[in-house]
């Protein structure tokens, strides 16, 4: 697989239509950047608890946790990032009011603040993740990549701007350097925002509608990433003339009687074969609009069936670039 464009980024935001698989995309994504003896860490902030699903592990806690091992010996780590234990810890890291954050949550207080502004509560979330993307130990990454299982694409780009909104209503102390802090990443070449979509109608409007308000908000698109997708069953010429009605069933009843079916089953199957040809040119119509965007697409394959740890894996080696290759 060639070289990312977006290989240099060291945050990957994945967003999507819900139903597109944007978390096990992100699962899958975190082991493919762990290759080769690297360490990520993969984040959920819907509390959803989708990721402890996919990896088969408890309810993911407020902490890092090791959850897989990745070819080549990378190591995948994974984090649920809790609201209010995250205020909790930006007034301990900022004010120093670890003891006064405890006390304001027994009063309900957490709730209070995160609903009368409502903003900050992404902040929270976001500068949660621009800490473990920053964070150092000895000199070195303590992460060499963070994945952000992100809000779908019709919140995308409020999610992502809201701390420089934010930043509009501080204009000094801790919380404008935090919001600085936080945008300095988001909209610098360390990030790159993946659009999950299907090969459908709605999903592909969302997946345009999203990359052009990201564009707007000078927030960086890696790239699209078209999941659940099927190889069609014919060749493309019998593609296109199905596609037009144009089906040979004296064909069909020469083949099921050679395979020693009955031949009465033509006319129900040409009608399938219409309807699979019709399908994929609409899919191939969407392809069209996809490439439109100008960004890296890749595709990934249909898996039959929940998606277990055997599955991630073999998504992962589709979206494992070289440079991570084990």
């Amino acid at each position: 697989m060639s070289t990312r464009p977006w290989s240099e980024a060291r945050l990957h935001v994945v967003t999507g239509k819900g139903g597109t698989g944007k978390t096990t995309v992100a699962a899958a994504l975190a082991l493919a950047l762990a290759a080769g003896g690297r360490r990520t860490l993969v984040v959920e902030v819907e509390g959803r608890q989708g990721l402890a699903q996919l990896f088969d592990t408890p309810p993911l806690p407020y902490e890092e946790r090791r959850i897989a091992s990745a070819a080549g010996g990378g190591e995948v780590s994974a984090l649920a990032v809790d609201v209010e234990e995250a205020l909790l810890e930006y007034l301990a890291m900022f004010y120093n009011l670890r003891s006064a954050g405890r006390a304001l949550r027994r009063m309900g207080a957490v709730d209070f603040a995160t609903t009368i502004a409502p903003g900050m509560r992404d902040v929270l979330l976001t500068g949660k993740v621009k800490e473990a993307t920053t964070r150092t130990r000895h000199g070195h990454r303590v992460y060499d990549a963070v994945i952000l299982d992100a809000p779908p694409t019709g919140r995308i780009t409020r999610f992502l701007n809201v701390t420089a909104e934010v930043a509009g209503l501080a204009k000094v102390g801790p919380i404008k350097t935090q919001s600085d802090g936080v945008m300095a990443v988001l909209r610098s070449s360390q990030t790159a925002v993946h659009v999950v979509t299907l090969l459908e109608e709605m999903p592909v409007q969302e997946t345009v509608d999203a990359v052009t308000e990201l564009r707007a908000a000078h927030l960086p698109v890696g790239s699209v990433i078209v999941n659940m997708t099927r190889p069609p069953l014919l060749p493309e010429p019998a593609l296109a003339a199905a596609a037009g009605g144009r089906v040979d069933t004296a064909e069909l009843r020469a083949g099921l009687g050679a395979a020693g079916l009955d031949a009465k089953l033509a006319p129900a199957l040409a009608t399938e074969v219409v309807e699979h040809a019709e399908r994929w040119q609409i899919e191939d119509d969407n392809r069209g609009t996809l490439a439109g965007l100008g960004l890296p697409t890749i595709e990934l394959p249909f898996l039959a069936g929940p998606v277990d740890l055997g599955g991630l894996y073999e998504l992962a080696e589709l979206l494992r670039p070289d440079e991570v290759a084990a």
